[in-house]
């Protein structure tokens, strides 16, 4: 009997986290209940993207987009939904814009453009046969029996497709390094080892759609000569390497990886290798030293990995986005891919969106769009009525972006050009109530811990910030503290053996251009006015609408607050530990931050 109704629950991180595996579970049960098994199939999927109001259920063909759902809502989902036909009104997502739930109407993506997410959301990613009935492995067949190694690098060429990790090289002519390479031992690595505060975008295409990634490294394996790949992921990453190991045995069992690959004579295999989380390890000579079992530090380029890499032999590596494309240009050709973008960043990019954001989430937009578009748009603006203040792109290794330039067309070259950058694709929105110089210090405190300490640049420099910027935090800081960091920072970009110390000055440097008011705050007031940092905050009790009501006293952990019941308070200042507690636990406004 044909299936009549598709039930999709999002299995992402994120609302695997709030229950997603029991709503599974739940759905799966109730229809066997109410006797639907032969009508209804239930799938887990990957992530939809939409984040903010996981988990998400949606109902194939009405297109039902059921948000923020909950274990016990399953009955009345199957009971309503797919029994009776009735959309379950309070927990269908509507929008200004939405029309029946239809998720292509729902404002979040209307701006988005998914070739790297094409199937997240949509297949089972534990189910290589969803991946094939959407083209999947189509590319890789056209690489064995169709096309020419320098067929496939020639399509790379027409794509423009530029590695999405950060650096925006060539993938073509890194691949075509490699493939040039007189070597009979050559390999390919995907760098999955996402560390910047707030991304996950590689960690959701790993766990929504394995089989792409795979399908790429074997593309990579047969156009450059290499019969073994190897992932680098973070242990941390669980569910991720859970879907890419049971996506490598299906392979495996169907003849799509391992020995004479559809029977073309090609060998290729894939190994998974677990990195401890050491940011460090993103950058490519790094990871490559971890692989070997060294520790993970940079060394210098030249040679770079594409002609020298791992084990001393030619290796490609590109980040799991980058690979993520390969199929679908090779399917549907490089120059359909380069209709999208600028002329300098042709296709897509897949952002992480966080912070203060009315709908975070991860978002793909064509290259060009703007910040305004994304962030209000996409993002659906900044929550609670605040103002926006600043977005920071490209995570530690970024800088701070102000309103002022919140049209700007984002791609490469153009974050660069306004004191950003791309990164790996981190998004993370400020508003008015954060403090610029304490968010500095944040990224500044990361970069730090993060610093494998082989050169003196960033082992010295970041640490020489780190310390300035703690004094300006409490107090301590003296107006030639500007200058003295931003030399610090440019040394460090001149003089770091890789980006993590030669990008760790942008937020400095982009923090001190567009927000001097904020330093000058903190340096020469001794105040700070988002009320952050903690030593520079002052609690005072405005006398004229205290009444008295003791309940200030009572939630203050130290008993700094002295007075009489129903006569004004005073804060011992000596005392006050800057907690807060007073001021929150206020009814009558009458505590000010100063």
């Amino acid at each position: 009997m044909a299936i009549k109704n598709y039930v999709m629950v999002c299995g992402g991180t994120g609302c695997e986290s709030s229950h997603a595996s029991e709503i599974y579970k739940n759905l799966l049960y109730e229809v066997e209940a109410q006797g639907l098994k032969d009508d209804v199939q239930v799938l887990k999927t990957g992530c939809f993207g939409f984040c903010e109001k996981g988990p998400i259920v949606k109902i194939l063909p009405d297109e039902n987009f059921y948000v923020e759902v909950k274990p016990e809502d399953a009955k009345e989902i199957v009971a309503e939904n797919l029994l009776k036909g009735r959309v379950v009104e309070r927990l269908q997502y509507k929008d200004e814009s939405t029309i029946g739930g239809d998720k292509t109407d729902i404002k979040f993506y209307h701006k988005q453009l998914r070739i790297v997410l094409r199937n997240c959301g949509t297949i089972n990613p534990e189910e290589i046969n969803d991946y094939i009935a959407r083209d999947g492995y189509a590319a890789l067949e056209k690489a064995l029996f169709e096309m020419s190694p320098e067929d496939v690098i020639e399509e790379l060429k027409k794509s423009a497709l530029r590695g999405r990790g950060g650096a925006g090289f060539p993938a073509w002519m890194k691949w075509n390094f490699t493939r040039q390479r007189d070597n009979e031992e050559k390999y390919v690595v995907c760098n999955a080892d996402e560390g910047d505060p707030g991304a996950y975008m590689d960690r959701s295409v790993l766990e929504g759609d394995p089989h792409s990634v795979l399908e790429a490294m074997t593309i990579a394996g047969k156009t450059v000569g290499a019969n073994l790949g190897i992932i680098y992921i973070r242990a941390e990453y669980p569910l991720a390497i859970e879907r890419l190991e049971i996506a490598m045995e299906q392979a495996r069992e169907v003849g799509l990886l391992g020995k004479d690959i559809l029977g073309s004579g090609f060998d290729f295999d894939i190994e998974v290798r677990l990195g401890a989380g050491a940011f460090v390890c993103g950058e490519e000579t790094a990871l490559l030293q971890s692989v070997e079992g060294s520790r993970g530090m940079p060394v210098p380029k030249p040679p770079f990995p594409a002609v020298e890499g791992l084990f001393k032999k030619p290796t490609v590596i590109n980040n799991v986005e980058t690979f993520a494309n390969i199929p679908v240009i090779l399917n549907k050709g490089g120059e359909w891919f380069s209709q999208f973008g600028t002329e300098g960043s042709k296709g897509t990019k897949v952002f992480a969106l966080t912070g203060k954001i009315q709908n975070s989430g991860l978002v793909e937009v064509p290259m060009g769009t703007s910040l305004r578009e994304i962030i209000y748009d996409i993002g659906g603006g900044i929550p609670n009525g605040k103002k926006f203040k600043a977005v920071q792109t490209g995570g530690p290794s970024g800088g701070m972006i102000t309103a002022e330039h919140l049209d700007t067309p984002i791609d490469f070259d153009n974050l660069i050009k306004i004191g950003s950058m791309m990164g790996s694709g981190g998004m993370i929105v400020m508003d008015e109530d954060d403090c610029i110089v304490d968010v500095t210090k944040f990224y500044m405190e990361f970069c730090v811990e993060e610093s494998c300490g082989k050169c003196a640049p960033c082992r010295i420099g970041t640490r020489k910030i780190l310390d300035i910027l703690e004094n300006i935090t409490t107090g301590k800081g003296k107006p030639e503290d500007l200058d003295t960091m931003t030399r610090i920072a440019h040394a460090m970009t001149k003089a770091s053996l890789c980006m993590l110390g030669g990008s760790a000055g942008n937020p400095v440097l982009s923090s001190i251009k567009n927000f001097p008011e904020e330093y000058k705050a903190h340096i020469e007031d001794q105040s700070c006015p988002s009320g952050k940092c903690k030593a520079l905050v002052k609690y005072e009790i405005i006398a004229e609408k205290c009444i008295g009501c003791t309940v200030c006293a009572r939630k203050c952990p130290v008993n700094c607050i002295v007075g009489e019941k129903k006569k004004p308070h005073v804060i011992t200042q000596d005392a006050c530990i800057k907690c807060g507690a007073c001021y929150d636990g206020c009814k009558f406004d009458a505590i000010k931050v100063s």
